[in-house]
């Protein structure tokens, strides 16, 4: 194996041409190897590696810069820059986490996982070698789904007048996560048919040096393209087209379903965890636009979160009733603004580490205007992503404060199913609702939530009262069942329900025959739910407990253990109310 000569990026640039064709073929094995077993990003990651192998043998990392766009496609620079080991022996694939991280190995500049900003975290890097006065190359890899987000088209629009050594290699292999969608797609696809050669060019209009290579995984033509630009002392915009998924057959047949996911059998795909797939959120918008002419569903490269896919989805889209505006979400949350105050039944989706890049449109765009749009908020808290890169243990400090948003918290299917018709039957407020990772039964929900901030009692007790919400509400029932079991005492157990507001009155009862209220929440504890429920109690004798996620950067952790860590499991919770409460 040549792989295993290559222990430096220096043993790269020892080899010959044809050898690093072979190269690549031993590295494509390797990140399918763990892949399979592990699970992570497998199409991106196979899409580049001739690319990566060839910008290792020309350019001389990590003095030469490389920053990878959301870098899900860093796994061939993992293995040629001394981490070959985390994919070709099963002990070692704990060892490096799925995107660049510094704290791996001197050739990973940035921590990134979100999309579209590596043009502008490239320019930064290129502003100060320039006020150090060095002469590095700066590269930016970006793949053609991320040129739809705002920060990319910022960049290249900078880009334009910038005038030293600058190069972006735009990896265009016509897919984001799902298909494309939008007019850049438009133009990329007629650069591609020309050949590069079409004068209308999104990238030249911008004032920027062009080159275009179609043969993408050609070594020998890359290494080619790349030497010509090496030292160039002007920004240069290098469009190469890629397949997604190259060399696994049903990886690029199939490019939305392998963008990433669980380990699988290598012969056929078919996956080796088999997990019952909950299709609540696909189906009750399904619902929606069969009930409502009005409706459409929005979305922002991320199909796959609400459920759509394949015919289903291109025949909404074709409708207009399925919206997909590609990675930008501030355009879905402002047309969604725009679409609810135009008199249709707005619903926009998207994975919670992605709402985060759009506050100012909920704030100004959305709330500002009081429309009513419905934002769901997917995979927040401690049960969702669990990526440093991706995670969202902040939504409540981010959306709960927003003034005219109402944030609502279900705790089950039918309370979720209730809340959605609420929200888009309403014109009265935006609603956003934080769903549950895992979507637990309950009896049918008839709750009125044009009633805002009425929590639900669940448990009426006295002395103790633990208030938790969403995937935390079975947890703190079993808590007030083992009380009952063990201290023979009933506690108090409440779902607030509400998080952009509080049940004042209920809080104001309780503290005829209350002494402590416990909170518990898995995101952040610093500026939490619970503290609001403290700030209600200051000037009272009620005790009150904050217990949530501590405020760091969490990665790669389990949800149970991170939370037990923070005390929020069934017997810690069970041995803090037993020190406290009153016999």
């Amino acid at each position: 194996m040549y792989l295993d000569k290559i222990n430096s990026v220096d043993d790269i640039k020892k080899i010959s041409k044809d050898e690093l064709c072979v190269l690549s073929e031993e590295v494509r094995k390797a990140i399918i190897n763990r892949v399979s077993k592990k699970g992570g990003h497998i199409g991106p990651n196979l899409g580049v590696v001739e690319l990566t192998v060839a910008l290792h043998y020309v350019f001389s990392s990590p003095v030469d810069k490389f920053v990878f766009d959301v870098s899900h496609q860093c796994y061939p620079h993992k293995i040629l820059t001394g981490r070959k080991d985390a994919f070709l022996y099963d002990e070692h694939f704990n060892d490096v986490t799925g995107y660049t991280n510094p704290n791996e190995s001197v050739h990973d500049i940035f921590t990134i996982g979100h999309t579209s900003t590596s043009i502008s975290l490239a320019l930064g890097l290129a502003k100060a070698r320039d006020l150090n006065n060095r002469k590095e190359n700066i590269i930016a890899i970006i793949g053609d789904g991320s040129l739809s987000g705002g920060e990319a088209l910022e960049g290249l629009d900078y880009a334009g007048e910038y005038d030293k050594n600058l190069i972006i290699i735009v990896n265009d292999n016509k897919q984001s996560i799902a298909e494309n969608h939008g007019g850049i797609y438009k133009n990329l696809e007629e650069l591609r048919k020309s050949g590069g050669k079409s004068e209308n060019n999104l990238f030249k209009a911008f004032g920027l040096d062009y080159r275009y290579l179609d043969e993408g995984h050609d070594i020998k033509k890359i290494i080619k393209c790349l030497e010509e630009i090496k030292d160039i002392d002007h920004p240069v915009v290098f469009h190469i087209h890629t397949i997604k998924g190259k060399g696994l057959k049903y990886a690029e047949s199939n490019k939305e379903y392998w963008h990433a996911g669980g380990p699988f059998n290598i012969e056929d795909g078919s996956p080796l965890n088999k997990s019952d797939s909950d299709n609540t959120i696909h189906d009750s918008l399904a619902e929606l636009i069969k009930r409502d002419s009005r409706s459409i569903i929005i979305n922002a490269g991320t199909p796959m979160g609400l459920g759509f896919s394949g015919k289903e989805k291109m025949s909404l889209i074709e409708k207009g009733r399925f919206i997909d505006v590609g990675i930008a979400e501030e355009c879905a949350v402002a047309m969604a603004s725009g679409a609810a105050k135009g008199g249709a039944k707005a619903v926009f989706g998207t994975f919670a580490p992605f709402l985060q890049r759009v506050y100012d449109q909920l704030s100004h765009d959305l709330c500002l205007n009081n429309n009513p749009a419905t934002i769901l908020v997917l995979s927040s808290g401690a049960y969702g992503m669990n990526s440093n890169t991706h995670i969202a243990l902040s939504d409540i400090q981010l959306f709960a404060h927003i003034p005219n948003l109402v944030y609502l918290c279900p705790s089950s299917k039918e309370e979720y199913l209730s809340m959605l018709y609420y929200a888009t039957n309403q014109n009265e407020h935006p609603v956003a609702i934080k769903l549950p990772v895992n979507f637990s039964n309950s009896e049918k929900d008839d709750t009125d939530y044009s009633v805002l901030n009425k929590a639900k009692v669940l448990n009426k007790g006295n002395d103790i009262a633990i208030l938790g919400f969403g995937n935390l509400v079975e947890l703190i029932q079993r808590v007030a069942r083992k009380v009952k079991k063990e201290l023979k005492k009933d506690i108090s157990i409440i779902n607030p329900v509400f998080l952009s507001g509080i049940d004042s009155s209920l809080l104001t009862k309780l503290k005829n025959d209350h002494r402590l209220v416990i909170t518990v929440e898995d995101g952040y504890v610093d500026g939490g739910y619970g503290e609001r429920i403290a700030s209600f109690y200051s000037d009272d004798d009620m005790r009150v407990i904050n217990l949530g996620i501590s405020k760091k950067f969490h990665s790669d952790y389990k949800a149970e253990e991170l939370l037990d860590e923070c005390g929020i499991s069934e017997e810690k919770l069970y041995q803090l109310v037993k020190r406290n409460i009153s016999l």
